[in-house]
């Protein structure tokens, strides 16, 4: 919950419309000032003072307990020029809370957080618990000091600053270098911090810290009615034995059987990871080292704590452990499974051009990449987005293989990877190729964009307000022949087509023949919608007809949109009917049948 102060009437009717835009999220607080404060402070994640800077800061400082406790505080000012993120900036998320506040009231964001500032992820922002000197390490990355990165699993990080030296995991994933031999073989010389990724416990130094990756899957068993103190005092146990971190657990894993078992959904909740639960049969086939015939009669499967740890794969760190209750038979086992981290591919969609199209998740995705790769002219529109240290692998036209292949292999060595495309990457770009060559040994995230076609239907008017296709006009992937069928095939259906890749140079004769198949079906007056470069600077639109339209006006950078036979240029747009009934009625009527309209026909 957000809490929402302020004291004068301008204040007011800022915290009223943040409060009418987030009903749900926020809650308002009256009264006097500091007593509000005082209350939001204790009852909400985040708060928001519609009040001066200084008046906040001795409001908020007698209330400080820890930044890992704290809520984020946001401060604007009565005229709602800034929203300055003034407490908690990440831990307490008053940074993202400050652009979003902007965002509704037309403020301006101020983040001081000097990672923020720039541009360089914080290390308590990459998503991962964080132990050891955190303001230590960070002012050396901030500072250019030479700084070793030493990832002893692999998990797929943003990208850091060229001054963080990644050192060779060689082959012994989870082994544990020491603190020596780490310094002395950064690239750059002796190393003055150093950053681990680790899921084995071990000693810190001055300067240094260990993220956390969730590598790690207990599988647990228990019989009904297990204690959670038990259940969670041999998960606890185990770890420790084998030197790994509790941190690093990323689900409790068990059979149907026991999805609600007390205990067991008590210690995965005070753990903080979820319970993920198989059936019976699938834990039976898994190849265990220490099978039972006890689970086999409870719950229908020779293993349970091993087989639902090994389910997906990895390595067996703490083979079936029981519990050791004092005074009766144990009721819980487990055992501790090492998971690799897996590489990660966004294929990214950068929508027509312009940069208010881009939508906010593909920004993200750029910013949480380490490695980009992209045709270059797609590269370029995007550059300034990336973080510093992003490796960037840019080629031209025709290297469509070359970069998904690219694109997939650096996934594989465990790098995060966004594969851009224009438009949406999964419409004739970038997702098919990398797709087709990815394995499911990564993890593959879509991220759509605002196509071309859609992109060029917002300026023609609503020539897409019924059935619609998309056709490639390049013979270049699929033969002519197939590409002449459907076509037809779109012809005879009356359905809008919007023609994609229409005419180039050497390649000047299928739109005319497109036009002239769909001719054979349509009046010559229906209207066609010509759009170049939709929402770059240079964007040009028209509207002809299929009898009248010169292919000559035509290129690459064209799309095409044909009209079915409902279609009709209405005030200078071109606009295909969607078919309710009042549409049809009498001005009169339609006017007084509209409120009162079968949602099904308004609905899409």
């Amino acid at each position: 919950m957000i809490g929402l102060i302020s004291a004068t009437a301008a204040g007011g009717a800022a915290r009223d419309r943040l409060a009418a835009a987030w009903p749900s999220r926020t809650r308002v607080y009256e009264g006097p000032v500091r007593g509000a404060v005082e209350r939001a402070f204790a009852e909400c994640e985040q708060v928001v003072c519609f009040l001066a800077a200084g008046a906040v800061v001795r409001l908020c400082a007698p209330l400080l307990q820890g930044k890992d406790v704290d809520p984020g505080v946001v401060c604007v000012d009565e005229g709602g020029r800034f929203a300055v993120a003034l407490l908690g900036g990440h831990e307490g998320g008053a940074n993202a809370l400050a652009h979003e506040v902007g965002d509704v009231l037309g403020a301006a964001p101020v983040v001081t957080t000097a990672t923020d500032s720039v541009d360089v992820p914080g290390l308590d922002m990459v998503g991962l618990p964080v132990e050891g000197d955190v303001a230590g390490v960070t002012r050396a990355v901030l500072d250019g000091e030479a700084v070793a990165l030493c990832d002893e699993l692999g998990y797929p990080l943003p990208a850091l600053p060229p001054n963080v030296a990644p050192l060779d995991r060689g082959p012994a994933v989870g082994a544990v270098p020491t603190r020596s031999a780490v310094r002395n073989a950064c690239p750059q010389g002796e190393a003055e911090a150093v950053i681990r990724l680790s899921d084995r416990v071990g000693e810190l130094g001055d300067r240094e810290v260990v993220l956390r990756p969730p590598t790690l899957v207990v599988g647990v068993g228990a019989s009904k009615g297990a204690p959670v103190d038990e259940v969670l005092g041999l998960v606890q146990d185990s770890l420790r034995d084998a030197g790994l971190s509790a941190a690093s657990v990323a689900s409790l894993a068990t059979v149907d059987a026991k999805a609600d078992e007390p205990g067991i959904v008590e210690a995965a909740a005070r753990l903080g990871v979820p319970v993920v639960t198989y059936a019976a049969d699938e834990l039976a086939g898994v190849d265990v080292p220490n099978p039972s015939d006890a689970p086999l009669a409870a719950v229908g499967t020779p293993s349970v704590a091993e087989a639902a740890a090994l389910r997906g794969g990895g390595e067996l760190l703490v083979p079936k452990r029981k519990s050791a209750p004092e005074g009766r038979a144990p009721m819980a086992t487990c055992a501790v499974v090492r998971r690799k981290p897996r590489g990660r591919l966004a294929v990214v969609g950068l929508g027509p051009g312009a940069r208010d199209l881009l939508t906010p998740r593909a920004r993200e995705e750029l910013r949480r990449a380490s490695v980009l790769v992209g045709l270059d002219q797609y590269v370029d529109q995007i550059r300034d987005l990336l973080r510093p240290g992003t490796v960037i692998i840019e080629s031209g036209l025709g290297a469509e293989e070359e970069r998904a292949r690219t694109a997939v292999a650096e996934a594989q060595q465990g790098q995060a990877v966004a594969l851009i495309g224009s438009g949406d990457a999964g419409v004739y770009a970038m997702a098919s190729p990398a797709l087709a060559e990815a394995s499911d040994d990564i993890d593959v995230i879509g991220v759509p964009g605002v196509t071309a076609a859609l992109a060029a239907a917002a300026i023609l008017g609503a020539p897409l307000g019924h059935d619609h296709v998309s056709i490639s006009l390049s013979d270049l992937h699929t033969p002519w022949e197939v590409i002449e069928r459907r076509v037809r095939a779109a012809a005879e259906a009356d359905i809008i087509v919007t023609f994609y890749n229409p005419r180039s140079r050497g390649r000047d004769w299928q739109l005319p023949k497109a036009l002239s198949i769909l001719a054979e079906h349509r009046e010559p007056t229906t209207p066609v919608g010509v759009v170049r470069n939709a929402s770059r600077p240079d964007e040009s639109a028209r509207l002809s007809t299929i009898g009248e339209l010169d292919p000559g006006v035509v290129d690459m950078m064209t799309v095409v949109t044909v009209g079915n036979t409902a279609t009709r240029e209405i005030a200078g747009r071109m606009v295909t009917p969607r078919g309710y009934r009042w549409q049809h009625a009498e001005p009169s009527a339609a006017l007084s049948a509209a409120p009162s309209a079968d949602p099904s026909e308004v609905s899409k």
